[in-house]
């Protein structure tokens, strides 16, 4: 004979508890109502929308940091910007894939930043048939200026929580980031 819960008002046995619950200090009981969802999708939905929020957080502060230089250049430019200060001198092409724009986008890109003195071209001295793009001093101080401010106001922001908060944080960001597949090393500008 089925087992029926306990009438209104009437105590659960401790054997009750533990079969409702198989996690009690999860606060959620394992006996699920009829269309409820699972604990484990509750919690990746629980996760989803705090990284949500704290990429909201990152993206303004992203804006801010650039806003210091928004009169000279746009984030699709500073990616371009911060590709070509990582990876080095890059071909047209190579550097469109490595920003995800096909080759003319980049060009138009390419094309503002050495009129801003921010990047140049010069002959592939492997290929005098072939130019690459670089990143000019005026343009890698750019980079480096931006960083540092974004890193300030990180820091600020990381300073506030307790260590063990900051370890766990790091931890887990380790996680998401390798679970992305992204490499552990960030280029300046992104870290």
């Amino acid at each position: 004979m089925p087992e029926h819960p306990a009438a209104p008002g009437a105590a659960a046995s401790d054997d009750d508890a533990a079969r409702d619950d198989p996690d009690p200090d999860s606060g959620r009981s394992g006996v699920l109502d009829a269309g409820a969802v699972p604990a484990e999708v509750d919690e990746v939905d629980a996760v989803t929308h705090a990284v949500l929020t704290a990429s909201r957080l990152l993206v303004a502060v992203t804006a801010r940091s650039l806003a210091a230089v928004e009169d000279r250049v746009t984030l699709p430019q500073f990616r371009l910007l911060v590709v070509l200060a990582t990876h080095g001198d890059a071909k047209l092409v190579e550097l469109a894939d490595r920003l995800g724009v096909n080759p003319s986008t980049a060009m138009r890109m390419v094309d503002r930043l050495i009129a801003a003195g921010l990047a140049e071209r010069r002959v592939n001295p492997g290929n005098r048939r072939e130019t690459v793009l670089r990143v000019t001093p005026e343009g890698d101080r750019l980079v480096s200026d931006v960083t540092a401010a974004r890193r300030r106001e990180i820091t600020a922001i990381v300073e506030r929580l307790a260590p063990r908060q900051r370890t766990a944080l790091v931890e887990a960001l380790t996680a998401f980031t390798q679970a992305g597949g992204e490499a552990a090393a960030h280029p300046p500008g992104w870290t």
